[in-house]
């Protein structure tokens, strides 16, 4: 996809620097507009629009950043594989609501002598941090709060499906006292139960169906707390299978507390099943909230019923 030209820059309020956005943004901020940021790496789906479709319901002002940002890659041939189609991207965020599209550099985010990094500790040595090493959410933490300072939201919004990088940022911004808000919304799923990611677009039909595993190993889990089953081990055992069976090997098949991504041995309040894999070349994540409800009141059973659900 070649570049976006000077003439579709001044249609599509693209900006490339920080002093640019600032500038396009003081007088929102002057007037007291809120404003809302997207913050996305480009190849925009369905996930991305949805987030910036919510934004521009509830702020005055949205700003979508498109940056692929080489600090969170461990490997060089993921960062390069990695789809960019810029003048699809800004056409598809202007559609669903974007007013600024921020589509810096790597030298403009990173300029030359950056000695600069942000870790959040304990969040990050399990699960993704475990799989990819530390400076995965390294550069994540690092390029949030880069974005977060230049753009100065009022809120930020990300996807559920990156469940872990939430609970990153929402610390980091805490912990920085950093005035915006961080809202997660729920994972965007295709028809068939993929979760939406920019990395499906590498899957060639075969490996496309088996992807699908990820998402059924989800459900069973589901299906299972559904019926009562509360043994963590037997519902991990049972995601296990469900990815076998599709001849997928996870990387990781995690049934966490949602808030501390501690490992649970028995479901008794909400917790998160997290699954990541690699179909062929591509590394896919998923998640699903397990939340059991309670049990209905005595009076409202059967003697001798016994009643446990959960809905995932």
């Amino acid at each position: 996809m070649s570049p976006i030209t000077p003439s579709e820059v001044a249609r599509t309020s693209v900006v490339r620097t920080v002093a640019e956005l600032r500038s396009r943004l003081a007088a929102h901020r002057r007037t007291g507009l809120t404003i809302g940021l997207v913050p996305t790496m480009g190849a925009l789906h369905e996930g991305h629009l949805s987030l910036i479709r919510h934004a521009r319901a509830r702020c005055e002002r949205v700003v979508v950043s498109l940056f692929v940002n080489p600090a969170q890659f461990n490997e060089r041939s993921d960062l390069e594989r990695y789809p960019r189609r810029e003048r699809d991207d800004v056409a598809l965020a202007v559609e669903a609501g974007a007013d600024v599209l921020f589509a810096p550099s790597v030298e403009e985010v990173y300029p030359p002598g950056f000695a600069t990094s942000v870790e959040v500790l304990g969040l990050t040595d399990r699960l993704e941090g475990a799989a990819r090493g530390s400076e995965h959410f390294r550069g994540v933490a690092t390029v949030v709060t880069k974005l977060l300072c230049m753009a100065m939201p009022d809120v930020a919004y990300f996807g559920q499906k990156d469940a872990q990088q939430v609970l990153v940022i929402r610390r980091l911004a805490a912990d920085l006292n950093l005035p915006v808000r961080i809202e997660a919304l729920p994972t965007v799923r295709e028809p068939d139960g993929l979760a939406m990611s920019s990395r499906n677009a590498l899957l060639d039909p075969d490996q496309r169906v088996r992807a699908l595993a990820l998402s059924a190993a989800l459900d069973r889990v589901g299906e299972l707390a559904t019926a009562g089953e509360r043994s963590a081990e037997a519902l991990l055992a049972a995601a296990h299978a469900t990815l076998s069976s599709a001849g997928v090997s996870p990387e990781y098949v995690a049934l966490v507390e949602p808030d501390t991504l501690e490992p649970i041995d028995r479901l008794t309040g909400e917790a998160l099943l997290a699954i990541a894999a690699r179909i062929g070349d591509v590394r896919l994540i998923d998640n699903a909230t397990l939340r059991p409800t309670p049990a209905a009141p005595s009076s409202q059973r059967l003697p001798g019923e016994t009643i446990t659900r959960c809905n995932a």
